[in-house]
């Protein structure tokens, strides 16, 4: 099969996966990189922080893997497949969803998705901080970033910039 069309069935199936975000199937998109187009877990969080501190949505990352895996053609393919079937998908559900009013089918729906989407978002920041957390160096780091993100009100994307060049420094250095 063509590596195009691989990568749009891939990223087609990834998006239509995407309950409650992106970050829902960033496990399975890590896994799927790894083990169908040879992007190792190091280039995987290489790009996924790229795409976090990029402007915009952060999932425009896959732009990178598509660009990475086949060029311009890829990049553009890996866009659209991997948002255009669910902002499909979206819209006429959303227009199917507002006729159910305030009923208790739609409540009951709404509770039970809850907490998959939640579930589905933590493995992926699980996924992330699994390949990214490398020694107790990258461990401190994280934590510390994580409680300045928490306890300040400090501009996240500096606080993560901080952290990569203290990072970079101190990986070079001890």
């Amino acid at each position: 099969m063509s590596l195009l069309i691989h990568l749009a069935l891939s990223f087609a199936l990834l998006s239509i996966l995407a309950v409650g975000g992106g970050t829902a199937v960033l496990p399975e998109m890590q896994s799927l990189l790894a083990h169908q187009f040879g992007i190792d877990h190091t280039q995987f969080v290489h790009i996924y922080s790229f795409g976090q501190l990029a402007p915009g949505p952060n999932m425009l990352m896959v732009l990178v893997i598509g660009y990475q895996l086949a060029g311009l053609m890829g990049a553009g393919i890996v866009l659209l497949s991997f948002f255009l079937p669910s902002s499909v998908l979206c819209f006429y559900v959303g227009r199917l969803w507002n006729r159910f009013g305030e009923s208790p089918w739609r409540r009951a729906v709404q509770n039970a998705l809850e907490p998959i989407s939640l579930g589905l978002m933590a493995s992926g920041v699980y996924a992330v901080g699994k390949a990214s957390i490398v020694s107790p160096i990258t461990l401190t780091l994280a934590l510390i970033t994580f409680y300045l993100i928490l306890k300040t009100k400090l501009n996240p994307v500096y606080l993560i910039l901080s952290s990569g060049c203290i990072g970079a420094l101190a990986m070079h250095y001890w």
